[in-house]
């Protein structure tokens, strides 16, 4: 399927229209929808109404119980994965204030308790010392001393003991020289403090042995509810239980390539000392 950007998560209405026209296509009321599909006539209403966003398995169903196939049936389904996906471009979150995009992901962090990073090419933000932090905005015109406040603030949130952190990064990761060689080695020795913390795993995947998987972007799954996928200009937000369950497949495949506890401690420790040898 290809998704256009402009109208990721702009569907529900289309979707709910769609979904509406079909069942009375059919002759069919709400309430016999309803008793077919085993759901309430209410669930059935808020989604006829675009009040709520059905899963992919009810559209599913819905289209089953109707009878509907072909290419109407596949518009259909096209809706409701573009529904459950939002594009958010980076040219837009600039315009707004990265700093109000830090307060977004406060939002969502507070409200997630299981965290998945597989992070490919750059070390995030909770894990990033004010230095990286600063870097990795250098791009962005204008002050961006609020934004970098409010990075580091949000890193609190790996102090909670209700929640659980699982990072995975790629040597390429870690070593990405985005900083002078003292600064690159005391943001190692931060990932190996962090990695300490009882409420986070921290592993990494060595340049090294056979590796056969093929990552492509850098990943956040938000406990079984939502995944984020990084592009060169954006993030996709994808919500349809089948996206997000791609992702926690793929990050449980990569868990196991990567180096854990003090074997990870290790390398970190030993890459640090490398950037420190490389100060003049």
């Amino acid at each position: 399927m290809t998704f256009d950007p402009g109208a990721l998560g702009h569907s529900r209405s289309d979707l709910a229209a769609a979904l509406k026209r079909e069942r009375k296509r059919a002759g069919w009321t709400q309430v016999r929808l309803a008793k077919r599909c085993n759901m309430s006539q209410t669930k059935v209403s808020t989604i006829e109404s675009g009040k709520s966003t059905p899963a992919l398995v009810d559209v599913e169903l819905i289209l089953e119980a109707l009878g509907s196939g072909g290419p109407p049936a596949a518009d259909i389904l096209s809706l409701a994965r573009s529904a459950h996906t939002e594009w958010q471009d980076h040219w837009a979150s600039r315009r707004r204030g990265l700093d109000k995009k830090q307060n977004e992901l406060a939002r969502l962090e507070a409200a997630t308790e299981e965290f998945r990073f597989f992070l490919l090419s750059m070390i995030t933000g909770l894990l990033a010392t004010p230095d990286y932090v600063r870097a990795s905005i250098a791009d962005v015109s204008g002050d961006q001393s609020k934004t970098i406040a409010k990075k580091l603030e949000r890193q609190n949130v790996l102090l909670e003991s209700a929640k659980s952190f699982t990072f995975i990064l790629t040597e390429q990761a870690v070593r990405w020289p985005l900083l002078p060689p003292l600064a690159m080695a005391m943001q190692l020795d931060r990932l190996v403090s962090v990695s300490r913390l009882p409420q986070v795993r921290l592993g990494v995947l060595p340049l090294v042995g056979h590796i056969p998987e093929r990552p492509l972007n850098t990943f956040t799954v938000y406990d079984r509810r939502l995944a984020t996928v990084e592009t060169g200009t954006g993030a996709l937000v994808l919500r349809d239980h089948r996206d997000v369950n791609a992702y926690r497949d793929d990050f449980d495949r990569y868990e196991g390539y990567a180096v854990w506890g003090e074997e990870c401690r290790e390398l970190l420790s030993e890459w640090s000392m490398i950037f420190t040898r490389q100060h003049p």
